[in-house]
């Protein structure tokens, strides 16, 4: 299966034809952004990603994002989430066990709870804090909604990261010391902004910089995308209790007319990626900003010693704190990570 198709499920022969030799080695990276699962088209647990982390890239630590693995299958609805957070809990062991590599994978997590429960998700809060063996951070809530019926909507309705029930729920994850990733669409930006502002004790994680939509009725508006995206991006930096995650961004677009045969390199990643990330870290500032990988999804389109070496280009004229930053203090403060 080719990953260059855009199919489901990454081709290593295919990503295999780009080798690069990797930048500043030495820098400490936290990657607050993977996945792992075991699904029908391909598996991706502890020794495939303990694979790409033996890239050359010195990750120290990374964070599990919640994405619907290893749900029980029986029980109440509301509690069927709880076997993610205990499948990362063995994930996470097997990798303290140091036979896959020096990385603390999975040294934190966060997961999934029906939001819209308001402040009744409490005691499910306490469960899944218990079953981690206290990696537990938060919870994603993921609201990606558009009009256009050529979008693909995660969410049933518009306005959802905003209801008054969601907003019980996250005030329940302020009172607790729990953080919130948001997942959504560039035109809904202003709703994290909204949240931020109304439950000023809450921390907020912005995925993938806001995801700008530049497919179905946004196709071709490159520019228009990315200059109404840029306002609402520096209207939510402005949100102290706002961090914002650094990837998932298209390398080439459907018009892409360059050799297909080879999979990107980390200068074409930097080039593609560079305004969107470098709008980011201008509006959050370094201390707010941290790169992710977004794996296994981006493998899709390149490697993980790749990505990693497009945000080290990306970031060449930094300074060593804001590199700090960046690569691994962000996240460990977002998350609260412990000897960072």
């Amino acid at each position: 299966m080719a990953a260059n198709t855009g199919q489901t499920g990454p081709d290593d022969n295919w990503l295999g034809k780009t080798i690069e030799e990797v930048l500043e080695p030495d820098i400490p990276i936290v990657d607050p952004h993977h996945h792992l699962w075991l699904r029908s088209r391909y598996t991706y647990l502890m020794p495939e990603l303990a694979a790409d982390l033996d890239s050359g890239h010195n990750v120290v630590a990374t964070v599990f994002a919640e994405c619907h693995s290893m749900y029980r299958q029986d029980g109440p609805e509301a509690e069927r989430s709880l076997g993610e957070t205990e499948f990362v809990a063995g994930q996470a062991a097997m990798s303290d066990s140091g036979s896959f590599g020096s990385t603390r994978v999975c040294t934190v997590m966060f997961g999934n709870v029906d939001m819209t429960m308001g402040d009744k998700i409490e005691p499910l809060l306490d469960r899944h804090m218990e079953r981690s063996g206290g990696r537990f951070r938060g919870l994603r809530y993921s609201t990606g909604w558009d009009a256009d019926e050529r979008i693909r909507n995660v969410a049933t309705d518009a306005g959802m990261l905003v209801s008054e029930s969601v907003k019980d729920a996250a005030g329940v994850l302020a009172r607790r010391g729990l953080s919130l990733d948001s997942w959504l669409y560039h035109p809904q930006l202003d709703e994290v902004a909204a949240l931020a502002d109304a439950i000023p004790d809450l921390t907020i994680v912005l995925n993938h910089v806001g995801s700008p939509i530049l497919g179905g009725p946004y196709r071709g508006r490159k520019d228009e995308v990315f200059a109404d995206w840029r306002e609402r991006i520096r209207r939510v930096g402005a949100r102290e209790n706002v961090y914002v995650k650094l990837g998932a961004l298209p390398i080439r677009m459907p018009d892409f007319e360059g050799d297909r045969s080879r999979p990107p390199g980390s200068e074409e990643v930097a080039a593609a990626w560079r305004p969107w990330i470098e709008t980011c870290i201008e509006a959050f500032g370094p201390a707010r900003a941290m790169f992710e990988s977004n794996f296994p999804v981006q493998k899709r389109w390149c490697s993980f010693q790749v990505c990693w070496n497009a945000f080290k280009r990306i970031t060449t004229d930094a300074t060593d704190s804001e590199k700090r930053d960046l690569f691994a203090g962000a996240a460990a403060r977002a998350y609260r990570i412990d000897g960072i």
